[in-house]
């Protein structure tokens, strides 16, 4: 019986160019890989694009849908084609994290397709904000990088991570904790860890963002209340796989924050 089909992220060797390739197996992904990148069959390889580590079928199976890969070709080396920011553990972590809140920001530009035509440049307005606020933070990397000040991170300095728990729960019950920062193994069931959205992304936060544009009237949207629920530990929550609750959270966000008061000028006489 066939795999079924996984999607992953596939780049050649010292390219910035990703494409969206889907296999069910370790050798159908390298036989697509090779034919869309056209590079030879025999002597090219399948390796984890953040450590290197060279994909067998059962590291292949264990990774999870979206993993970034680079294809490398007869006599190319990982070494070889990755930037200096991957030389040590902490970039690589950094970009992992880096990674994830990029993702949370594509989403948010996405839905202005779903905003009213009206209220388009508005949001357009609020997730450049945001963008450059992110750019400014390095979209908070510093959260998986252990060599940072422990109130800006998220693991101890020998680079333990220990899960907070369900979105609905102070604390983690079965005490879940990975250090990444160990072995190849450990990275790769870190990267199945979720940054879970308490108050959720999709259902709540992106779509009352989108609503307090439209009915702004003469309002100002606080765009860095919504910043912070989308992108920071003010409403993200690291989680084990096993306390991702991916049920309704039935949570909304504060209205009382959703504007501010414009900031009046005020002409002397």
């Amino acid at each position: 019986m066939a795999e079924p089909l996984r999607p992953f992220r596939l780049r050649g060797c010292g390219s910035p160019r990703k494409f969206g390739v889907a296999a069910g197996s370790l050798r159908g992904l390298l036989r697509k890989g090779c034919r869309l990148l056209q590079l030879p069959l025999a002597g090219s390889r399948l390796c984890l694009y953040e450590d290197g580590t060279e994909l067998s079928e059962s590291y292949f199976r264990a990774l999870p849908p979206n993993t970034e890969l680079v294809l490398l070709g007869p006599g190319e080396t990982w070494r070889g084609c990755l930037q200096s920011r991957f030389k040590n553990k902490s970039s690589y972590l950094r970009y992992s994290c880096e990674s994830r809140i990029r993702g949370y920001m594509k989403e948010v530009s996405s839905f202005i397709s779903h905003v009213h035509p009206t209220a388009r440049d508005a949001y357009k307005g609020i997730t450049d904000l945001m963008s450059d606020k992110l750019k400014a933070v390095k979209y908070n990397g510093c959260y998986f990088d252990r060599r940072e000040e422990a109130a800006a991170r998220l693991c101890t300095a020998e680079g333990w991570f220990s899960c907070q728990g369900p979105f609905d729960s102070a604390n983690c019950p079965c005490k879940h904790s990975i250090n990444p920062y160990s072995n190849r193994e450990s990275r790769i069931l870190f990267s199945t860890w979720n940054l879970d959205h308490v108050i959720e992304k999709k259902r709540a936060v992106i779509p009352e963002l989108a609503e307090a544009v439209k009915t702004r009237g003469g309002r100002e949207v606080n765009w860095e209340y919504f910043y912070q629920l989308l992108f920071t530990v003010e409403n993200l929550k690291l989680v084990h796989i096993a306390c991702h609750k991916k049920t309704n959270h039935n949570l909304s966000c504060d209205k009382t924050k959703i504007y501010r008061e414009r900031k009046q000028n005020h002409k002397i006489s």
